[in-house]
């Protein structure tokens, strides 16, 4: 090859080098240290109080005390001395398309708006239980990629109404042909106003789903219910107990089977709170998002008497207090609690601040920031077998929240929100 060749064939190559970077080809992988922070990793272990997170092509490829972490060249150092560190949050019980009903809830894009919504809030995977249409399947087969910059997605199929043995396995076998990652069920009379879903036609749902593979997450009011639910082979209990307190023989079978609990204590403050205009309304980590038109119908005073007024939202906040002493009582027990709100379910539930007045509620319950986090992050991702989220460590997703204050001292200071980052992609706020 002559020089003049060898110019020419050494430029092409620089050229096609510098496509492939500007075309995200494969040399495209871009690295990030996050250096300095203090890390609650998630998995339990202590904090990391000075610490560095090496991110590369979306996944943690090093993490560690600043000390012992070598910075590799070239990358894109973010310094976060003064902040706090989680792993992105997880709300277990949540619902995305409802919220925005058939108008764009049913539309990819619709379903990628309120993912993005949680994750502005920090909310970095919704796990929506019941109510997804193709659309919420189509998104969430696509988000393992290293460009994802909204919230993730894992959904339950279509929620079991079947009347019948026969037509519960018929239904379930419906429900799991675009492989949700879940089946529900509710067990609930809603305080004795509807008919209540027989045990056979529940312990029906329950034996295909495991048939199908899948795993069965149950709707459920009472405490006799949800021993029944467990016995019969249910994997996750997606609210609280609410009509009368845990005993030891419930305690017994949910650690025994290790089923995880959710609370979804704001589900129930949704049914009342609105009786006069609550003092969130004026809370600024509210309002960035908060919808005023939602807002204006919740402050309006015939709305709000219709609140004061109805039989079943008066029934819930009196059950309120039972739903909170018992999860204190089961979290000291050491059952696996999953921070979870059922947000989004409707307007009012607003999705991603409910999240964080939620872990406030868990707090006033009595349990401590440390405990909340964990629920919120490792602990929720191992209950529910979510693989690659939920933790800082090596190989998983950085999914990685930044605060101002810290956590685990005021579980409050979750509000104190400066970035939140999807697989190493900031998120616009």
């Amino acid at each position: 090859m002559t020089a003049s060749g060898k110019r020419n064939f050494e430029a092409r190559i620089l050229v096609g080098l510098y496509l492939s970077l500007a075309l995200g080809g494969a040399a495209a992988v871009e690295t990030k240290t996050f250096s300095g922070a203090r890390i609650f990793d998630g998995t339990g272990k202590p904090v990391i109080e000075n610490g560095t997170i090496v991110v590369r092509d979306g996944r943690i490829a090093a993490i560690g005390p600043s000390i012992k972490v070598k910075t590799p060249k070239g990358a894109q150092n973010i310094d976060l001395r003064g902040k706090t560190i989680t792993p992105g949050l997880i709300n277990t019980h949540g619902h995305v398309s409802d919220v925005e009903g058939k108008r764009t809830g049913a539309t990819e894009e619709g379903v990628t708006n309120q993912l993005a919504l949680f994750s502005r809030y920090g909310i970095t995977t919704v796990v929506s239980l019941g109510g997804e249409e193709p659309a919420a399947f189509k998104v969430r087969d696509g988000q393992a990629t290293a460009s994802l910059n909204r919230a993730r997605l894992y959904l339950a199929g279509s929620v079991i109404t079947a009347k019948t043995p026969e037509e519960a396995r018929q239904m379930v076998d419906k429900s799991a042909g675009p492989k949700p990652d879940f089946i529900k069920i509710r067990v609930d009379d809603n305080l004795g106003t509807t008919k209540k879903i027989p045990p056979e036609v529940y312990r029906a749902v329950i034996e295909q789903t495991h048939k199908r593979g899948l795993r069965l997450a149950a709707h459920y009011y009472y405490l006799d219910d949800a021993k029944d639910l467990v016995r019969s082979g249910a994997d996750f209990l997606a609210h609280s107990v609410r009509d009368n307190p845990v005993d030891d023989e419930f305690i017994s079978l949910v650690k025994e089977n290790d089923i995880p609990y959710c609370p979804t204590l704001t589900r129930e403050l949704s049914t009342f709170v609105y009786e006069d205009t609550p003092a969130f309304f004026t809370d600024p980590f509210f309002l960035r998002e908060a919808s005023a038109q939602v807002m204006a119908g919740l402050k309006e005073p015939a709305r709000q008497q219709t609140y004061r007024t109805n039989k079943l939202g008066q029934a819930y906040k009196a059950a309120l207090p039972t739903a909170r002493n018992n999860l204190k009582r089961l979290s000291g027990a050491g059952v696996r609690i999953v921070m979870g709100t059922d947000s989004g379910a409707n307007a009012s539930r607003f999705e991603g601040y409910f999240e964080h007045l939620e872990m406030q509620m868990m707090a006033d319950a009595g349990l401590s920031p440390a405990a909340i986090l964990m629920s919120a992050t490792g602990g929720a991702a191992k209950a529910l077998k979510l693989d690659g989220i939920g933790t800082l460590e090596k190989g998983k997703w950085a999914d990685i929240v930044v605060y101002d204050k810290n956590p685990l001292e005021d579980i409050g200071n979750t509000k104190s929100i400066v970035a939140v980052y999807i697989a190493g992609n900031e998120v616009r706020r």
